[in-house]
């Protein structure tokens, strides 16, 4: 059941979905800014960017995306990655910080539909699966490496330094690359590899 149809058909079903959903975005960014500080940057720690509440994370037009199209964002978390120590280590981590908490999400959401906890009739019945389903999209999304998508993140510690610097260039374009890549359906055959690699993973875990 796509999000749209389901506000249409249970509404109280949709807002009981938006929270997990929004949540997924949050914890997005905050995993992103704890394994920062755990490598010794704590700019989103002093910019109040590790709290839960949603208003210091929202974006608008990233949670209109996430309900409307599948996939969105929050506000990035701002990090210093001067401050991180080791560098390498530290920017891969915090790169791969928020697609590892959005695959935990999902795991989570699969392992409750595995234990039948709740009832075929319930309206988690109908939750679970989206949550879980989003999660590895927003996952798969973000491990896309186009600049200024995570992916991009680690690629770029493993380029030589003037390829670093062609990526570098990309990023104030990185935006409308990826819209356009989106719009003309490129991006869908690798977001779909992806997606296939993060199920597999997960069924290392859970069968």
């Amino acid at each position: 059941m796509g999000l749209l149809s389901l506000l249409m058909q249970s509404p109280v079903t949709f807002l009981m979905l938006a929270i997990p959903l929004l949540y997924s975005i949050i914890f997005h960014e905050i995993a992103h800014g704890l394994v920062a500080s755990w490598f010794g940057d704590n700019t989103a720690r002093n910019s109040g960017r590790l709290t839960l509440n949603p208003v210091a994370h929202i974006d608008p037009i990233g949670t209109l995306m996430l309900f409307f199209v599948g996939f969105g964002w929050a506000k990035p978390v701002p990090v210093n990655y001067a401050n991180l120590k080791p560098t390498r280590p530290g920017v891969i981590c915090v790169a791969l910080a928020g697609c590892t908490m959005n695959i935990f999400i999902a795991m989570l959401a699969l392992l409750l539909i595995q234990l039948q906890i709740f009832s075929a009739s319930s309206a988690f019945a109908i939750i679970l699966p989206i949550v879980a389903k989003i999660n590895i999209i927003l996952a798969a999304f973000n491990l896309i490496p186009i600049p200024p998508l995570d992916g991009s993140r680690v690629l770029v510690e493993f380029l030589p330094r003037q390829m670093q610097s062609s990526l570098a260039r990309i990023e104030p374009y990185g935006f409308f690359i990826i819209i356009i890549s989106l719009y003309t359906g490129i991006l869908y055959p690798v977001i779909d590899v992806i997606q296939n690699a993060i199920y597999s993973f997960i069924a290392l875990f859970l069968g």
